[in-house]
C-alpha cells in the first residue's frame, strides 16, 4: 500500500489523467443505466405498479393484453378458482384523444378497472372514479402537459366518446403513453360503439383483455388452466416483456451498458499495462532487493481500486447533479440497488482489467531488468 500511494503522489499528472478518463466512462455507464431504468419504468409503470402477480390471457395472444379477449363467464370461472377478491377484470385499449378546445392529438392507453378493486390506482389530485359515475376518468399526470386539466373533456377519436377528467394519478403509463382509467360502464359503451357496425358485441357481453390475479398458488393456477381452455396464465414479468417495444428497447440499452463496461476495463488495462512496461526496470530492482511479486501485484491492484472507487464517487455526484436539472419529461431512474450494483460491477471490471498488468509484473525477471538498465 505504501508503494502504491507513494507512486501515485509522485506521478500526480499521469494518474490524474487516468482518473479523468475513468470519471467520464463511469458517468456514461451510470447515466445510460439510469436512462435504461427510466425508460423501462415509463414503458410499463402501470403494470409494474399493480399488485397482480399473474394474468390470464387468451392463448396465442403472444402475452399481449391488446391481442387477448376474455368474456364474463371466464372471469367468473377464474374467481371461483382463486377467490372473489383475487381476480379482477382488466381492459386495455390504445387510442388517441383530443382535449376539448384543442387540436392537439394525444396517444393514450385506456385501462378499464373496477373503481373499488385493487387494480384501481390512488388518485393524487381531484376525485376518483366510481362505478355509478358515467363519463368520468382518471388520467396520468403526464396528460396535463398536453392540455388535460381537471374538468377538461377529452374525446376519443375512434369512437367519439367524451370523458371528463375527474382526477390525476401519478406514474401510470403504458408503452410510453399516459393511461386513462375508466369504469366498466364506459368500457361497455366504448365496446358497443366500436363494434356497432358489425353488431357482434353488446353491453350484455363484455369483453376484457386480461384477468389479473393475486395471492394465487401453483395449484390454483393449474385449476384455472383446466377450467379455462383456450387461455394461459402468465407472470407479471412476462406481461411486461410483451409490451410492444419493451424487449427491443431494453436489449439495445443493456447492450450499450455491457459495451461500456468492457470499454472501461479495456481502457484501464491498456493504461496500466503501458505504465507497467515503463516501470519494468524499477520492478526488476525491487525484486532484486527482495520485494515479493505478490507485493508488487497488490500495489498495482490497489492503484486500480483507488482510482476506480474515487472515479465512481465523483461520477455519482455528477450524475445526481445532472439528474436534478433533467426535464421532467425525460425518463431517468437510478435507484439505490441499481446504483450499488452498477458501482460494484464497475469496480470488478476495473480490477479484471488490471489482471494483465499483474501478469506482466509476475513475469519480470530481476536480472534481466537490471541488466537492461545497466546496458
Amino acid at each position: 500500500m505504501y508503494l502504491a500511494i507513494r507512486e501515485m503522489r509522485f506521478a500526480k499528472g499521469r494518474y490524474a489523467l487516468i482518473a479523468t478518463i475513468m470519471v467520464l466512462v463511469a458517468f456514461l455507464v451510470l447515466f445510460v443505466t439510469g436512462l435504461a431504468q427510466g425508460l423501462a419504468y415509463d414503458n410499463a409503470a402501470s403494470v409494474k405498479n399493480m399488485t397482480a402477480t399473474h394474468f390470464v390471457l387468451e392463448q396465442n395472444s403472444n402475452h399481449r393484453f391488446t391481442r387477448s379477449q376474455l368474456n364474463q363467464n371466464q372471469l367468473e370461472q377464474a374467481r371461483l378458482a382463486v377467490g372473489e377478491g383475487n381476480a379482477e377484470p382488466l381492459g386495455v385499449k390504445m387510442t388517441t384523444v383530443i382535449p376539448a378546445g384543442d387540436t392537439k392529438k394525444v396517444d393514450v392507453t385506456l385501462f378499464m378497472v373496477n373503481p373499488d378493486g385493487w387494480l384501481s390506482p390512488t388518485v393524487s389530485e381531484g376525485s376518483s372514479i366510481s362505478e355509478q359515475q358515467v363519463g368520468q376518468v382518471m388520467v396520468d399526470r403526464k396528460l396535463s402537459e398536453s392540455g388535460g386539466q381537471l374538468g377538461t373533456i377529452i374525446e376519443d377519436q375512434a369512437s367519439g366518446m367524451q370523458w371528463t377528467v375527474s382526477g390525476f394519478v401519478e406514474n401510470e403509463s403504458f408503452s410510453h403513453s399516459p393511461v386513462v382509467f375508466l369504469n366498466k360502464q364506459d368500457w361497455l359503451t366504448l365496446q358497443t360503439k366500436s363494434t356497432a357496425p358489425q353488431g357482434a358485441e353488446s353491453a350484455e357481453n363484455p369483453v376484457y383483455n386480461a384477468i389479473a390475479l393475486k395471492n394465487t398458488s401453483s395449484d390454483q393456477i393449474e385449476n384455472i388452466v383446466k377450467a379455462l381452455p383456450g387461455t394461459e396464465v402468465i407472470t407479471k414479468s412476462e406481461a411486461i416483456s410483451a409490451i410492444p417495444g419493451y424487449k427491443e428497447e431494453q436489449g439495445s440499452l443493456v447492450m450499450m451498458i455491457a459495451f461500456l463496461f468492457v470499454i472501461s476495463a479495456f481502457v484501464l488495462a491498456v493504461f496500466f499495462y503501458v505504465i507497467t512496461i515503463q516501470k519494468t526496470s524499477q520492478f526488476g530492482i525491487l525484486k532484486a532487493i527482495g520485494t515479493g511479486t505478490a507485493y508488487l501485484a497488490k500495489s498495482v491492484a490497489l492503484q486500480v481500486l483507488v482510482l476506480s472507487v474515487g472515479s465512481l464517487l465523483i461520477s455519482v455526484l455528477v450524475v445526481q447533479a445532472f439528474e436534478s436539472i433533467l426535464p421532467a419529461t425525460m425518463p431517468f431512474q437510478l435507484g439505490f440497488s441499481t446504483l450499488a450494483l452498477t458501482c460494484i460491477s464497475f469496480v470488478v471490471m476495473s480490477l479484471a482489467g488490471s489482471l494483465f498488468s499483474v501478469w506482466k509484473v509476475a513475469r519480470i525477471d530481476a536480472l534481466d531488468a537490471i541488466g537492461r538498465t545497466a546496458a
